[in-house]
């Protein structure tokens, strides 16, 4: 019972990978929360939001941060990874909620950051006196200096394994496990499956553009709808040339390619510049010689 009682209040260190998953899902939920509210807005003007954008993206993230940290003391990433923010600034061991101070501080470095960074890049992008310039690169500067230090504090993240984030590294907060863990089990099967089936799709993209496929599907064609008993005759070839046998349609300029079919000039000229190996999409033939017809074929014939 003693023992019990001491893992109750002890802190459980957390695993890098599963700091890493509860930011993506936090990440995940914000997307799924603007993507869900933008679509109440369809059926309004083009834009209507894209003015207060930065500011109801920050209302957004209030309401969240209001039901998660301050309520909770842990993301909706993190709940569903049984994690919570422990005050790290204590001296005990035990685990210490955050303070009211670390939950504000923790809303204006998150949330308001962001907005500041997006409003100011609206204010600022289409102003040329010299003033908002300076302040314009005052402030790029210091969000590039804070990208510096977030990539700093994740190499150390990833060597020491606490304080995933710059924000819990100034606040002093750290990721714990709730209740004590397990060994995490990783299933592969989801991995392999994902994994073959992306390297189907690249073999795929990588193979169809090298597939003839108006070719093939002329060739398919032929198969399909076979004609035997044509000869080459002036009479055959003077009854088929009353429709081309690409487009089905009365021949432009028909031309033939030595074999007993007539095709608009247009429809084999353009096939054949596409394919040098094009075939005759009836009988197979390949084109020896693309030549006018020269049977006269009155007009009258088409009404027959």
């Amino acid at each position: 019972m003693a023992s019990s009682i001491g893992n109750e209040n002890s802190v459980n260190p957390v695993l890098r990978i599963s700091q890493l998953d509860a930011l993506e899902l936090n990440k995940a939920l914000e997307q799924l929360v603007w993507s869900q509210f933008a679509s109440c807005f369809h059926g309004f003007k083009p834009g209507v939001l894209a003015q207060f954008e930065p500011e109801v993206k920050a209302f957004l993230c209030l309401i969240l941060w209001k039901f998660t940290i301050y309520s909770k003391n842990a993301t909706v990433g993190q709940a569903i990874l049984n994690i919570q923010y422990k005050n790290n600034l204590s001296q005990t061991e035990k685990y210490q909620p955050l303070s009211k101070h670390q939950k504000l501080w923790y809303l204006i470095f998150t949330v308001g950051g962001r907005w500041l960074e997006e409003r100011c890049y609206d204010l600022f992008s289409n102003r040329q006196q010299q003033s908002f310039c300076k302040i314009k690169s005052c402030i790029s500067f210091g969000s590039g200096l804070l990208k510096l230090c977030g990539l700093l504090n994740f190499l150390i993240f990833l060597r020491k394994g606490t304080f995933a984030t710059l924000t819990e590294r100034i606040l002093g907060i750290r990721s714990v496990f709730c209740q004590p863990q397990s060994v995490r089990q990783i299933g592969f099967e989801y991995m392999n499956r994902e994994l073959l089936w992306h390297g189907f799709a690249e073999f795929l993209i990588y193979l169809l553009p090298l597939i003839n496929v108006q070719k093939l599907k002329l060739k398919i064609s032929s198969w399909c709808l076979p004609i035997t008993g044509l000869s080459n005759s002036e009479n055959t070839l003077a009854a088929h040339c009353r429709e081309c046998s690409l487009c089905g349609e009365w021949p432009t300029m028909p031309h033939t390619i030595g074999c007993p079919h007539v095709f608009c000039y247009y429809c084999i000229k353009s096939n054949f510049l596409f394919d040098m190996y094009f075939t005759c999409p009836k009988c197979g033939s390949e084109v020896h010689s693309l030549q006018p017809l020269k049977y006269k074929i009155e007009m009258t014939e088409l009404h027959v």
